[in-house]
């Protein structure tokens, strides 16, 4: 393995956070012996582009300092080759580096554990979704949650999270399910009337609502929870819950495991790690041992 990292960089993940982030990272790195270079980019797009030269170039691996947007952006670069993929998560939400038990909001600690896992070759295969082409780590979201993404999206103010609740409360009142075509594996196509579907591959998106909590990173397989015709009452109460991952013992709530699912809904947007993958139709694929992780 080379000893040259490539730190991919968001400067303005967690509101300035991977900034900062990047320094105490990089000093972790350099002082195990590894040299470093990092990786901006003027956008998303020419970011990824240069992350995708380095793991071409051979670069001993990909750091991500950021939230869960870089790491799917970093994904996009690493999956499918053998390059390691190391987190530092300083975002808002870090849902992937808490289903790899990484550590958050601690630069300095996580380039500790990448720069021991690495000269020691503690490196984990771990599985991926794929759809539209996309990897993801997380979860695939559509329904109510992708209907308040939506809405949050377009909305200039208030900036943060706080718009995100904002959001939700507009959606709840309009608040009604949604008719849903879904197929899991090649079985029978399962018409159903649902608030959300939700495609995990890890168990947590929104900064640690456990969706889909008994998702594995390893097994091959999806967790599909489906939250079923639930009236805006029963939304309200079951809502809290999620962040213990004890809605799933709701009876509107109905967990599937399958390597392939089939999603289909007017109206609405998927979002995979929190990035809007487009509207249904979609199928995602969970891909075993996808990407190789540092630091576990």
């Amino acid at each position: 393995m080379t000893s040259e990292i490539t730190l991919f960089v968001n400067p303005t993940a967690g509101r300035g956070r991977g900034a900062h982030a990047a320094q105490p990272a990089a000093s972790a790195l350099r002082a195990a012996g590894f040299s470093v270079r990092t990786v901006l980019g003027e956008n998303a797009e020419d970011a990824l582009t240069r992350a995708r030269a380095a793991v071409a170039d051979g670069t001993g691996a990909l750091v991500a300092v950021g939230g869960d947007g870089m790491a799917n952006l970093a994904l996009q670069a690493v999956a499918g080759t053998r390059t390691p993929l190391g987190l530092v998560a300083v975002g808002t939400g870090n849902d992937f580096a808490r289903a790899l038990g990484l550590p958050v909001r601690v630069p300095a600690a996580a380039g500790r554990r990448i720069a021991e896992a690495l000269k020691g070759g503690d490196l984990r295969d771990i599985d991926l979704g794929r759809a539209e082409g996309r990897w993801f780590g997380t979860v695939l979201a559509s329904g109510f949650d992708s209907r308040v993404n939506d809405r949050g999206n377009r909305m200039r103010w208030p900036t943060g999270r706080f718009k995100y609740d904002l959001a939700m409360i507009a959606e709840l009142a309009a608040f009604k399910p949604f008719p849903y075509r879904i197929r899991l594996d090649d079985g029978e196509v399962r018409e159903i009337e649902a608030t959300l579907v939700a495609v995990g591959n890890g168990s947590s998106y929104g900064g640690g609502m456990r969706i889909c909590p008994g998702a594995d990173l390893t097994d091959g397989l999806f967790d599909i929870t489906v939250v079923g015709d639930c009236s805006r009452a029963t939304l309200l109460r079951v809502f809290p819950s999620v962040y213990r991952g004890t809605h799933v013992d709701h009876a509107k709530v109905t967990v599937h495991r399958a390597a392939k699912v089939e999603i289909r809904a007017a109206g609405i947007t998927g979002y995979a790690d929190g990035e809007p993958l487009g509207p249904l139709p979609l199928t995602a694929r969970c891909v075993p041992g996808a990407v190789r992780v540092a630091g576990l």
